[in-house]
């Protein structure tokens, strides 16, 4: 299959609608460019996002500007220890008007589900979120309801020293396509901050920027990028490599193959081209694999984070030859 070096159509309005996104969201959250490119690349390859740092960095304020630029229905849900799984999902009533049990939706309902502090409720709650993330449906009592697309979940956690914390289990943090740490802003932003966030806040200004028709086509579009046959065998690579590194003990899982592709196919998108090459791979390995990794004893001791060890991997793995024709 031969690529073309012509930037579709389709492509220059993706360009232009998702570089108005991003301007929306930079216009709330200061000095976090790389954190809001990664945002709207997970969301044009229809993955979910785990948003990880300490309180009062800009957390939640990132998800709610990414789900306020676009015009689609929002749900907000703020996991504490006694939250349950039918209050993300729904539950059956009893009518007794009509005598019979009538479905009412929980707030996974929506477009945009952002989910703050996850990491604080029980691993039975939020295992609710298993089936909607990887199949984009809900099954209560029997019965399965699909969600509208587009559907992406944003959830926030603090870090795991912290009071109250549970770990997330290794197949909800497995369904995140990517993960990303907010990080203390530079003296300059935060300067910014004070006077653009001194009186009210920005996101009551924020107005959307796309309708959900929009984001509708531009994930068609992206589904649309080339992927050649060397390109998917360095994702192969990449991921297999993580699997025989003597740091891991749990390497990533054929569901990270296909999502690091997937966001590789948006990264692209989003730099204007109509095909995926290594440098997408590579600047997207470390959100997209890192993550989903467990380092081994002797790699803790050492204080070696998944991190590095992508890092390394990365700069160890050959890079394939490809060119365009």
């Amino acid at each position: 299959m031969a690529v073309t070096h012509d930037v579709p159509r389709q492509l220059d309005e993706l360009v232009s609608t998702a570089h108005r996104i991003r301007q929306a969201i930079e216009s709330v959250i200061e000095g976090k460019s790389d954190a809001v490119r990664l945002t709207v690349t997970v969301l044009l390859a229809e993955g979910h996002l785990l948003i990880e740092d300490v309180p009062g960095v800009g957390k939640t304020m990132l998800a709610k500007a990414l789900a306020r630029s676009i015009d689609c229905p929002v749900r907000r849900v703020q996991f504490t220890p006694d939250l349950l799984p039918s209050d993300i999902t729904g539950v059956s009533a009893y009518n007794q008007q009509t005598r019979e049990f009538e479905f009412k939706p929980g707030p996974v309902f929506a477009n945009i589900v952002v989910g703050d502090e996850i990491n604080r409720a029980s691993p039975k709650t939020q295992s609710a979120l298993l089936e909607c993330m990887e199949e984009h449906q809900v099954t209560v009592d029997g019965v399965t309801y699909e969600l509208d697309a587009p559907f992406m979940v944003i959830a926030t956690q603090n870090p795991i020293e912290m009071e109250g914390t549970y770990p997330l289990p290794e197949a909800q943090r497995d369904r995140f396509t990517a993960r990303v740490a907010m990080g203390y802003p530079e003296p300059a932003a935060e300067l910014e901050m004070l006077d653009v966030h001194g009186g009210t806040s920005p996101l009551d200004k924020l107005e959307p920027v796309a309708t959900t028709a929009e984001v509708r086509a531009l994930i068609e579009a992206v589904r649309g990028v080339y992927v050649s046959q060397p390109v998917k065998k360095y994702a192969i690579d990449l991921v297999v490599a993580t699997r025989h590194s003597p740091d891991l003990r749990l390497g990533a899982s054929p569901r990270s193959t296909l999502q690091l592709v997937r966001a590789a196919r948006a990264h692209a998108a989003l730099s204007g081209r109509d095909y995926v090459i290594p440098d997408d791979l590579q600047e997207l390995a470390v959100p997209v694999l890192a993550h989903r990794l467990l380092p081994s004893i002797e790699a803790q001791g050492q204080r070696r984070m998944p991190e590095q060890v992508v890092t390394e991997l990365v700069r160890r793995v050959p890079v394939p030859e490809t060119r365009a024709s």
